[in-house]
């Protein structure tokens, strides 16, 4: 009992206080870094709808697998399986859930309406822990990044050494 409380323990704080964490979805080729909050016991993560996060491979029922980074080093603290939950729109759990996310969303373009775009557009997912967590992998697990439109590599203007020197002159 001692150890599943500690593993509990794990679960929930490492994820609490990480920014990002990566979630791989039953059926999705790769994990994706993913914004959320921990709110009672689970995970509660907002998209798939217009300028959200995608939410490949998670869906009512299923479930996925979650790997949280440290905040302070980046490295992989815990990695566990979650069961996945979407809660109705207007249910309680679902307004629960909207209100700690409401609160974490960063840039949103709609302020005060951004509650009821996400019940007409978006999916709201709740990842709950089932099971101990995951041993540890032997080996990095590194991969290619998702494509995405939001990656562009350009070469440096050609001007921009000279610039950079001239700064570090001035002081």
């Amino acid at each position: 009992m001692t150890s599943e409380l500690l593993d509990q323990a794990l679960v929930e704080e490492a994820t609490k206080k990480s920014g990002l964490i990566w979630v791989r979805g039953d059926g999705a080729p790769a994990a994706r870094a993913l914004w959320h909050v921990w709110h009672e016991g689970a995970v509660c993560l907002v998209g798939d709808g217009p300028g959200e996060q995608p939410l490949p491979g998670l869906a009512d029922g299923g479930s996925a697998e979650v790997t949280v980074r440290s905040k302070d080093k980046g490295g992989r603290l815990v990695t566990w399986r979650a069961s996945v939950s979407e809660p109705a729109p207007g249910s309680p759990e679902w307004e629960a859930a909207v209100a700690e996310l409401k609160g974490k969303r960063l840039n949103a373009p709609d302020g005060e309406e951004m509650p009821a775009r996400w019940a007409r557009e978006c999916r709201v997912l709740r990842l709950a822990p089932a099971g101990p967590p995951l041993p540890l992998p032997a080996g990095s697990l590194a991969e290619r990044p998702v494509p995405s439109p939001a990656t562009t590599r350009r070469p440096v203007p050609a001007a921009l050494p000279r610039l950079l020197a001239g700064l570090r002159k001035k002081k």
